[in-house]
């Protein structure tokens, strides 16, 4: 038996597990997009995952989080984007379509639009054909990770671009976590040893890839269509850390969401502590 981690089919995650393998890590990786990833931890089909802060307030009490790890931002994220024909107010009544990808994004949305601009009639859903094809027909639209950052480069011209992550640290001036190194609890009994030399390998994996973020843009660039340089800024410009500030600003979309009925509680925080 090995301990089988999973990973978010995003750029956003590059960081963490481009150079992985080199660090040792000889585990299994599945790659899926959150939305499936949420669903194989919720089960146990895999032991670990930078899962979805909101997977993890639903089920806290199945999970333990490796500290010092997450994905977030601190102001805009660039991929968590809502497209809309104009300003955030001509969403009112209106629907939203989503990709049913993320459910950290679409909550975060709900939580902006009913807490901060006072919007709680929006309506949101998946749609039979690509969100892409919606954007184009004029249609408002949630779209995050590598489908967001392709979308921000052809977006109609007379559409107004809200990058999620940057209203958050308007409205609260923290931090948005977007995701968290989540453990299964019986990862932990089965791999302990394992368990623990991940979290030093995802240390490492990071700090080598910020050592050599050219060389990474470079290997990713020609596979993803962005060019080196946007590759760069993109990871620049996100955290990965899980600070004090990081949990304060997860506390408080975690109370927005029990307020307004997307959570039935606040979790409490379960960190992984080595042996």
């Amino acid at each position: 038996m090995t301990l089988k981690i999973g990973r978010i089919a995003y750029l956003n995650v590059a960081p963490y597990f481009h150079y992985l393998m080199g660090q040792g890590f000889s585990g299994e990786i599945v790659a899926g997009v959150p939305s499936e990833l949420n669903r194989m931890l919720a089960e146990g089909t895999i032991d670990a995952c930078p899962s979805s802060s909101y997977e993890y307030g639903l089920r806290a009490d199945d999970y333990l989080l490796l500290p010092g790890h997450s994905i977030s931002s601190i102001g805009p994220v660039h991929s968590v984007l809502l497209f809309t024909p104009g300003p955030l107010n001509v969403l009112s009544g209106q629907e939203v379509a989503i990709t049913g990808e993320s459910a950290t994004s679409i909550n975060l949305l709900h939580v902006l639009l009913r807490e901060f601009c006072w919007m709680g009639d929006v309506s949101f859903k998946v749609p039979e054909r690509d969100v892409e094809a919606c954007l184009q027909d004029g249609q408002s639209v949630l779209l995050i990770g590598d489908r967001a950052l392709a979308a921000a480069q052809n977006c109609p011209p007379h559409f107004q671009i809200t990058d999620l992550g940057a209203l958050w640290y308007h409205f609260t001036g923290l931090p948005f976590v977007f995701a968290l190194w989540i453990l299964r609890r019986e990862a932990i009994e089965k791999f302990p040893l394992q368990v623990s030399v991940l979290a030093e390998q995802l240390h490492a994996s990071r700090e080598y890839a910020f050592n050599h973020l050219q060389d990474m843009a470079a290997c990713l660039s020609a596979r993803t269509g962005f060019s080196i340089t946007h590759l760069e800024e993109y990871w620049r410009g996100m955290s990965y850390d899980l600070t004090d500030g990081h949990i304060e600003g997860l506390r408080l979309y975690f109370l927005l969401c029990h307020k307004h009925g997307l959570l039935e509680r606040e979790p409490d925080f379960h960190f992984f502590e080595a042996r």
